[in-house]
């Protein structure tokens, strides 16, 4: 009986988690298409060029402030209404969206664009994190990793599709910022769905579960420090916490250095002509949409993994299969192996992420879930950007580099060991 309690189809039963997936893929289809106008405006369009630096230094100026202020929205989302968090924050988001719109078409370009789109990722990473601190308020915990598994994946498949969505219509106007200016302000209805979605939710619904008025020190300067330091004790308090923190902080720091390359290798070095397997912003949404296949597979697969092998056994199987097979199909330099790398690297990254959302949702008390995901959030962002900052300076203008894929094998096979060996007198 309780097997059957937790699948995938009674979770849909449950009015309640329709209504938050509903929301969380509506809102990662804008992100999507917001990201691939960004994308597309940047390394894509003719009337601008980016170097790698350039490119690596624009995810450095979006996402590493986001690392400054993390801590102050997970103060936020264990004092606020969740709820209502994730309605107001969409709603902001397609106000920023035509701010962005705007500044492409007038061919903004440095601090002005990147201010901009900032303030959008700002916002995205708060939703993310409000949206996966809500969750179990919608699922009964023996469920959790069924939906886990089905919420982030299809979340990720909803970002492709809003990237694909938007690659679609940069090719029917006209070329250059004003294309790209309209994808970006298409973003706003997704968002604004959203928030007509969770605005369904009562106000309490999504927690946090405390008193906000218990601790009104909570939201000061001070208050945050002093709960970011509970937080981290909590987690360190945690053994399989702390693991699965370390273990996600490793993993993006590989999959920083594959992005970047990827990046380089389809606007560089593979042909853009016509063909199954082409360069250009196709050849790299291709991969971009293998990595969503991959995500898919990861999602189905994934929750009966873990019945079987436990999260620790799937965690470190797949950090090491990982390692091996980037290396494999990564080494041939070719449109069609870097696709089905990508598959790979898509399946590793949601199963992971499964496991790892699912240890912190199911370890850490409610009235510091907020917090300890804000600080999972800028780990991820920090060893995200500070791989593709490396990257930059190390890779060739083509991305092919023998030595950055030996180093991405190395690094998650170690990561696979560290894993293990810090998990093993507790089976998670």
């Amino acid at each position: 009986m309780r097997r059957a309690d937790t699948t995938v189809r009674h979770l849909l039963l449950r009015g309640d988690f329709r209504r938050l997936l509903l929301t969380r893929l509506s809102s990662q289809f804008g992100d999507g298409v917001f990201q691939a106008s960004l994308a597309g405006t940047v390394l894509f369009n003719p009337q601008r060029a980016a170097t790698p630096v350039d490119v690596a230094a624009g995810f450095a100026v979006l996402l590493l402030p986001y690392s400054a202020v993390g801590p102050f929205a997970g103060v936020w989302l264990d004092r606020w209404s969740r709820r209502q968090v994730l309605l107001r924050a969409n709603v902001l988001r397609a106000g920023l969206v035509a701010v962005v719109a705007a500044l492409v078409l007038g061919g903004a370009a440095g601090p002005a664009l990147y201010a901009a789109g900032l303030a959008v990722f700002s916002v995205t990473r708060f939703v993310l994190s409000a949206l996966s601190a809500g969750l179990p308020h919608t699922a009964d915990e023996p469920s959790l990793v069924a939906a886990n598994a089905l919420s982030t994946t299809s979340g990720a498949v909803a970002t492709v599709a809003g990237g694909a969505a938007a690659v679609g219509l940069s090719r029917l106007g006209v070329t250059g910022d004003a294309v790209y200016a309209a994808v970006a302000l298409s973003a706003a209805l997704p968002y604004l769905l959203a928030a007509a979605t969770v605005a369904g939710f009562a106000p309490a619904e999504l927690g946090p579960d405390a008193d906000p008025d218990a601790d009104p020190d909570r939201a000061t300067a001070r208050g945050v420090v002093r709960g970011m330091v509970a937080g981290v004790r909590h987690a360190r308090a945690r053994p399989p916490v702390a693991a699965a923190l370390l273990a996600i902080g490793a993993h993006r720091s590989c999959y920083g250095v594959l992005t970047l390359m990827t990046l380089l290798l389809h606007r560089n070095r593979f042909p853009a002509a016509d063909g199954l397997f082409p360069g250009g912003l196709v050849g790299l949404g291709q991969t971009v949409a293998a990595g969503a296949v991959g995500t898919l597979l990861a999602a189905v697969v994934t929750p009966g993994a873990v019945r079987r092998l436990g999260r620790r056994g799937w965690t470190t199987g797949l950090l090491a299969l990982g390692g091996a097979l980037q290396l494999a199909l990564g080494l041939p330099f070719t449109p069609a192996s870097t696709v089905a790398a990508g598959l790979v690297l898509g399946f590793v990254a949601q199963g992971v992420k499964i496991c790892v959302d699912t240890t912190l949702q199911e370890s850490v008390d409610d009235d510091l879930r907020g917090r300890v995901f804000s600080v999972y959030d800028t780990l991820v962002n920090v060893t995200y950007v500070t791989a593709l900052l490396v990257a930059a300076v190390l890779l060739p203008p083509d991305g092919a580099s023998v030595p950055a894929l030996l180093a991405v094998a190395a690094g998650y096979v170690l990561t696979a060991a560290g894993y293990a060996r810090a998990t093993r007198e507790r089976q998670v």
